[in-house]
């Protein structure tokens, strides 16, 4: 068991309430949960039901995801449970938001997931502006990490912004460079924004987060076991991120950009082909597990 507590939270990547008790017994708590519709795709009771040839209808999907939502609930710290609206590249912001306010009502320490685009950002506007906590994810530039910044300014609640590391490894470029170069930008802010560092690979990435002092990490139980596994290693002041992909090869950098966050949030580009292919993968994997209207 851990004795002494990161600084980062620790927040658990899944969709099953008894994934979330083995976290918690082996790490002695867990802060907080992330989930999304592939995930939820992923929840063995959810797997059951798919393999006996049951598929869901919208409601019973949605009904489902509450069910597991609040037994995760209790088991989680201050960090809370992250819930994903189901949007697809059509998604209008008032179809989200309205979606958000529902979840919102769900348990009593939500976070509404919103996509990192032009509409999942409207929402979250909404959103703060009703003190629905929220946390954008698909985040995967700097430009997206500003304009979160500045679209959810005045928000009396933590903010967080979900840059997704692993992804962008997966393409050859530094993800743990994202995450620095957000921690980076956010020094000249009012600190309403926490880097939730995500899509964590392997103990590496876990080190990295840890090291670059993200207020957040949303780790799968696999790497949480590896981390567990290294009788609890923390990174030292000499520690260096290893900036190689699963093959050895090294990653490309990503540059730091100097972005005013005083800016209004439309003025920054917030496209990313990675953003819209998350989107596409989260409507794929829920709709796997819906009936097929006739």
């Amino acid at each position: 068991m851990l004795t002494r507590k990161p600084k980062t939270k620790i927040l658990v990547d899944g969709g099953d309430p008894d994934e979330t008790v083995r976290v918690k017994n082996l790490l002695g708590f867990v802060d907080g949960q992330t989930t999304n519709p592939s995930l939820i795709a992923k929840n063995p009771a959810i797997q059951q039901r798919i393999a006996s040839g049951q598929t869901l209808t919208s409601n019973e999907e949605s009904d489902e995801y509450r069910k597991i939502v609040r037994a995760i609930s209790p088991l989680v710290g201050d960090a809370g449970v992250s819930i994903e609206v189901f949007a697809d590249l059509d998604t209008s912001a008032e179809e989200m938001f309205s979606q958000g306010k529902e979840m919102f009502s769900w348990i009593p320490n939500a976070y509404i997931k919103y996509p990192c685009t032009h509409e999942g950002l409207r929402a979250a506007e909404m959103s703060v502006r009703q003190q629905i906590r929220v946390n954008i994810t698909l985040c995967f530039s700097q430009e997206q990490a500003a304009a979160v910044y500045a679209a959810t300014k005045g928000s009396k609640e933590p903010v967080y912004v979900s840059p997704f590391v692993g992804r962008l490894d997966d393409r050859g470029e530094d993800g743990i460079d994202l995450i620095k170069n957000i921690k980076t930008m956010y020094r000249n802010g009012d600190g309403h924004v926490h880097v939730l560092s995500a899509s964590i690979r392997h103990l590496d990435h876990l080190l990295a987060s840890f090291a670059l002092d993200a207020e957040l990490v949303t780790v799968p139980a696999k790497v949480i076991a590896e981390w567990a596994a290294s009788n609890f290693q923390m990174p030292d002041r000499d520690f260096t991120h290893k900036a190689i992909d699963a093959e050895g090869k090294p990653l490309k950098a990503i540059p730091y950009k100097e972005l005013d966050l005083n800016l209004p949030w439309q003025s920054f580009d917030v496209s990313h082909d990675l953003t819209t292919k998350g989107i596409q993968k989260f409507v794929a994997d829920y709709r796997s597990t819906l009936k097929r209207s006739a």
